[in-house]
């Protein structure tokens, strides 16, 4: 596979999309949770380079390799938790929206998990994964590439 955009071409725009990054990486939000809603939403989307990078980082900071295996099926898993739970269900219907307008009843499933300020941190996070996971397929972005960052490579000595 060839790449075929740059969308640092954009300049803005990516300073954007990071700056919204660096906004989720601060709100609270824990690091290995945003990550795996990234890794689930980029499984939705098949995002390969986003795949790569979102397993390698939730490597870096310690998870366990079966609960990555199994995240496509969660649902049958007893590897996750309720919060967990809450936001691989919530990241789905937000990346799914169209098929059912994220229902209702799905909302006040996620509620006792998370506060409203979380629950509107966890949708920006899912639609930011979302815009990055079209901006790398559209760009062709070659998987494999993909460096964790050194404060991430710091925590488990690796």
């Amino acid at each position: 596979m060839q790449p075929r955009l740059n969308y640092t071409a954009a300049p803005g725009a990516y300073k954007a999309m990071l700056g919204l990054e660096e906004y989720l990486h601060k709100s609270g939000l824990e690091e290995s949770l945003l990550h795996l809603v990234k890794l689930r939403t980029s499984q939705i989307n098949g995002c390969a380079y986003c795949l790569d990078m979102h397993w390698k980082d939730l490597r870096a900071i310690g998870e366990n390799e079966q609960r990555l295996y199994s995240l496509d099926a969660w649902r049958e898993c007893p590897y996750y938790t309720e919060r967990e739970r809450a936001a691989l269900a919530w990241a789905e219907a937000v990346t799914l929206v169209a098929k059912d307008h994220v229902p209702d009843e799905l909302y006040e499933e996620a509620r006792p998990h998370f506060s409203e300020k979380e629950l509107c941190d966890l949708t920006l996070a899912v639609a930011a994964i979302n815009a990055w996971n079209r901006l790398s397929i559209a760009a062709r972005t070659v998987p494999g590439t993909y460096k964790v960052p050194q404060r991430q490579q710091l925590k488990t000595g690796t």
